[in-house]
């Protein structure tokens, strides 16, 4: 697949000394790649996406997204590239949802027209349409998130990069998140996201960056791969998956049962282990 990102050695030096400094491999996404980073608190995640998104420029090292510089050249990448922030009510800027989300497409040079059938098309798919005319400020967690992926997703973007976006919401707005992250994915866009919830992890992502303090990038690999890797997880400052830990746990006391990272696995899993036991019981019903 093509390359779409593509992060090499890059240093940054904040004003009072702190460096970050992404070495140890190349940050790499391509095209339609669902990808998580994950590390420990200081390791650079919101940096790296900084850098991605053209508001850092590296001391040292190269940041090439879509072909081009996004710290120099962010014009010629700028509707290709869809941003959720950590905070998402502080890009939230307008009286109502509606024109918030205009905000962008007419920021741009779109028609009206064109704008309105824009906002009401992204506002469709999240299923946010009867929120155009509230005031966000009164809006819940989950709602305001809504509202800010869909200014993110009004120009129909190639990639969306989302930092910590499942901090602050209810159980039911993650799970609501998820499935609206993998229509996307689903249906082409690339996606790079930051996260301390290392159990929605799989529901989501094919791919998974580790970050050590510092920025180092110490792995990459599947999702299998990494999070079924307690030591590696551990040395990271992660705790592994519940559902790891519990076939970890039953191998460790005698019962191999491989390893589910999802519900779904976990419930396949649990069912072929348990067909040799219900034949016996009809054997002997």
């Amino acid at each position: 697949m093509e390359e779409i990102i593509r992060a090499t050695n890059v240093k940054h030096v904040y004003p009072d000394g702190t460096l970050v400094y992404f070495r140890g491999q190349d940050f790499v996404v391509k095209r339609g790649e669902a990808v998580a980073v994950l590390g420990p608190n200081g390791c650079g995640k919101t940096t790296l996406f900084y850098h991605l998104m053209g508001l850092l420029e590296p001391a040292e090292g190269t940041v090439v997204v879509f072909g081009h510089d996004p710290a120099k050249e962010f014009e010629a990448i700028r509707e290709r590239i869809g941003v959720l922030l950590q905070d998402p009510g502080e890009q939230i800027i307008a009286p109502t949802v509606r024109e918030d989300i205009a905000f962008s497409p007419r920021n741009y040079g779109y028609g009206e027209e064109e704008v309105r059938r824009m906002v009401e098309e992204v506002s469709g798919d999240l299923e946010i349409v009867r929120l155009l005319d509230k005031v966000p400020h009164y809006l819940s967690g989950g709602e305001r998130l809504k509202v800010a992926l869909a200014g993110a997703l009004v120009l129909r973007p190639q990639l969306l990069v989302l930092d910590e976006p499942f901090e602050g919401l209810d159980n039911v707005s993650k799970i609501e998140l998820i499935t609206v992250l993998n229509h996307l994915h689903d249906h082409g866009l690339a996606l790079v996201l930051s996260t301390h919830e290392v159990n929605l992890v799989p529901y989501f992502a094919e791919t998974i960056y580790l970050l050590s303090r510092g920025g180092e990038i110490t792995d990459k690999g599947s999702v299998r791969k990494i999070l079924g890797d307690r030591q590696l997880l551990e040395a990271h400052h992660l705790q592994a998956p519940v559902l790891s830990q519990l076939f970890d746990e039953l191998r460790s006391r005698g019962i191999d049962l491989g390893m589910a990272l999802t519900v779904d696995e976990a419930v396949e899993i649990l069912e072929q282990a348990m067909m040799p036991m219900k034949a016996r019981r009809r054997k002997l019903a």
